[in-house]
């Protein structure tokens, strides 16, 4: 029944404190974040607490042509994604992002991860009349946050509830009608980035090249187990569920991430480099060239040469 794994997708967020083309910078969010996911993308914005979203098959430059985005209007807070080709079948409500209409406001959610208890989740919130339109575990995350939400005074509250029922990778935007937030699973398996452009405005991505597009300088990594709250209050953020170990997914520097990404510190190009040197030592070649495949071995190809 969930026939979507998602495991390499792009997020990307903006809170601003004053209305802007939030759907514009978000499409160039997505833009450098293409790489992460090729199949569907989408977009949704808050203007004056009014959302609206447009979501489709294809790559970004595709679905959000100039006159698909002029269609949508100026806000102040807008978050997209980019998903990867799945095993499942094309279902056009698996497109994110997800947005969910409850009694104490609305939500719209992006997610990049894989969720290893989507199944017992969809289960309990279907049994108390939970619909679902899709078959992705990013349904399961929203419904967990907005049944969470329903018990508590702010939907950073409900996140952080969610969290200690939600299992697996996750790293995740969310906009309310006000704010931006930004939460990852407590061993940080996926990315997540923040940074602030010379306007004031606050940008969440999955990698830092995707806030370089919308010149945002990169302030630091959400932590893992981290939820982060952009707002008119300015940036808040919650720690409860950090200091359980990192670990990173090996594949962010080996094939998923952008070469001129910066993860935990280290330049992805740098650490591709690096470990085709240390393949070299390990395993040396009495060859005369060496051919990176795909695109994201060159880097090790140049090292291991």
């Amino acid at each position: 029944m969930i026939g979507a794994l998602h495991e390499e997708c792009g997020v990307f967020g903006i809170w601003s404190p004053v209305q802007t083309a939030a759907a514009k910078n978000v499409y160039w969010g997505l833009y450098a974040l293409q790489h992460r996911g090729q199949e569907s993308c989408g977009i949704a914005v808050s203007c004056d607490g009014v959302f609206e979203q447009l979501r489709g098959d294809g790559l970004v430059g595709e679905v959000f042509t100039p006159q698909a985005l002029s269609s949508l209007k100026d806000g102040n807070i807008a978050v997209g994604h980019v998903r990867y080709s799945t095993t499942g079948g094309k279902n056009p409500n698996n497109i994110q992002p997800i947005v969910v209409c409850h009694m104490k406001g609305n939500m719209a959610l992006c997610h990049n991860g894989n969720i290893v208890n989507a199944h017992e989740l969809r289960q309990a919130h279907e049994l108390h009349g939970a619909i679902y339109h899709g078959t992705t575990d990013t349904e399961s995350i929203a419904y967990t946050i907005v049944s969470e939400r329903l018990k508590v005074p702010s939907t950073e509250e409900a996140v952080a509830q969610a969290m200690v029922r939600i299992q697996g990778a996750y790293s995740c935007v969310l906009m309310t009608a006000t704010k931006l937030i930004a939460f990852r699973d407590p061993h940080g398996f996926r990315p997540l980035c923040y940074g602030q452009t010379p306007d004031g405005a606050y940008v969440v991505a999955s990698e830092s090249c995707a806030l370089e597009t919308v010149q945002a300088k990169l302030i630091r990594e959400v932590e893992p187990g981290e939820v982060l709250v952009f707002s008119e209050k300015g940036v808040q953020s919650d720690r409860r569920h950090c200091g359980q170990q990192s670990t990173l997914c090996v594949f962010e520097y080996i094939y998923f991430a952008r070469p001129d990404s910066v993860i935990q510190g280290a330049s992805v190009h740098s650490a591709r480099l690096c470990a085709g040197h240390f393949l070299a030592r390990e395993s040396p070649a009495n060859a005369d060239v060496v051919i990176g495949v795909p695109d994201s071995g060159i880097d090790a190809a140049v090292g291991f040469a």
